[in-house]
């Protein structure tokens, strides 16, 4: 392992000054879909890597929290739609705990979102109509995949991957019933937009009832 001058690789000594943007008063007249509409379509048309990447954080039954990146695959007056395996680890905490967060990160735009809410499963229809809309590839991939259980090497994914790929020959694939998508309703939804000096721009939304309330928040 080389050398480097500490001076030159401290964290300490890394500066950004966020200059692109800024969020004006007036936004609270929106809803926090609307914005996150507008602010999700900038980053898809600015060519971000998978902008609708999303970091999702879950708590167990115990209290032990887990973060892990997920893709928001939609979006709607209902909430933020995600899928996976219903045996993951994410799912079984979801089942114990329905309180989740996540948060996008779009950097060069100098833009975070965050989102607190609930989860729960979406229904079949849902689950069937995306999993169908699925490459092949990761149909299959869902079917032979023990996600997060412990293998050998490899081998042993590609070996299980092949016996049902060979299983589906010449037909359709069929979504397995431990696959399907949730929905988080959100209960807040706070956007940030970086500024100089650090005075960065931060506007909550909180759902009291059926209503959204909106509040500056100091940086």
């Amino acid at each position: 392992m080389s050398k480097k001058n500490p001076e030159k690789s401290s964290l300490d000594s890394l500066r950004r000054n966020y200059q692109l943007g800024s969020i004006e008063d007036h936004v609270g007249g929106l809803d926090p879909f609307e914005i996150f509409k507008i602010w999700m379509d900038e980053a898809i048309e600015g060519g971000l890597i998978e902008p609708n990447a999303m970091s999702l954080a879950t708590v167990s039954k115990t209290g032990k929290p887990s973060l892990r990146y997920v893709l928001l695959k939609g979006f709607d007056e209902n909430g933020l739609y995600f899928f996976t395996n219903y045996n993951s680890p994410k799912a079984i905490d979801i089942s114990n705990n329905k309180n989740v967060a996540v948060s996008f990160f779009w950097d060069s735009l100098e833009r975070q979102v965050r989102v607190e809410g609930q989860a729960s499963k979406t229904s079949e229809q849902t689950s069937n109509k995306y999993f169908r809309s699925r490459p092949r590839i990761s149909q299959l991939s869902a079917l032979s995949s023990i996600q997060s259980s412990v293998v050998d090497n490899r081998k042993e994914l590609e070996l299980a991957y092949r016996a049902v790929e060979a299983r589906y020959e010449g037909k359709a694939v069929e979504r397995p019933s431990h696959w399907g998508g949730y929905l988080i309703v959100p209960s807040t939804f706070e956007f940030w937009q970086g500024r100089p000096g650090r005075l960065h721009d931060r506007i909550k939304f909180e759902k009291d009832d059926d209503q959204w309330t909106v509040a500056r928040l100091s940086p």
